[in-house]
């Protein structure tokens, strides 16, 4: 198995030792190696392939210390045939909540997370994708 080198914050290497000890694994390689299929992993689901979908992502981060606001309005600028729906709120006294909704395919939604992903100093952020053509009509409740 090769070895690789990682850079992070000392914080960050804090949880995921503390996140490995408590939840039985055998150091943070292994946290990590689980990790990274489960990225990796994430987009490559064959029922979703070829098909219109729906996604949505939620991106939290500290207005005060960042210009993430502004990367987050050049994506959405720059996937303006991606982005169906975008809204921003305020979140406690320092934070943003920034919202996406995506209407597309696998790729083009995969590459829009990963640019998300890549933004420096978020604080969190969260999707869901579903398939369009799962909506059905909703069946009658008597």
């Amino acid at each position: 198995m090769s070895v690789v080198s990682v850079s992070m914050p000392e914080e960050l290497l804090e949880r995921l030792d503390d996140f490995a000890e408590d939840h039985g694994y055998t150091g943070r390689s292994e946290v990590v190696r689980e990790a990274s299929r489960n990225l990796l992993g994430e987009f490559e689901d064959k029922k979703l392939e070829g098909r219109e979908l729906m996604g949505v992502v939620t991106v939290v981060f500290d207005y005060e210390t960042t210009n993430v606001e502004e990367k987050m309005m050049h994506l959405r600028h720059e996937h303006e045939d991606l982005v169906a729906s975008n809204f921003h709120s305020h979140v406690g006294s320092h934070h943003c909540m920034e919202l996406f909704v995506l209407e597309g395919g696998l790729e083009e939604i995969s590459a829009f997370v990963g640019k998300i992903r890549a933004t420096q100093d978020t604080l969190t952020i969260d999707y869901s994708v579903l398939p369009v053509d799962d909506f059905g009509p909703l069946s009658d409740v008597n």
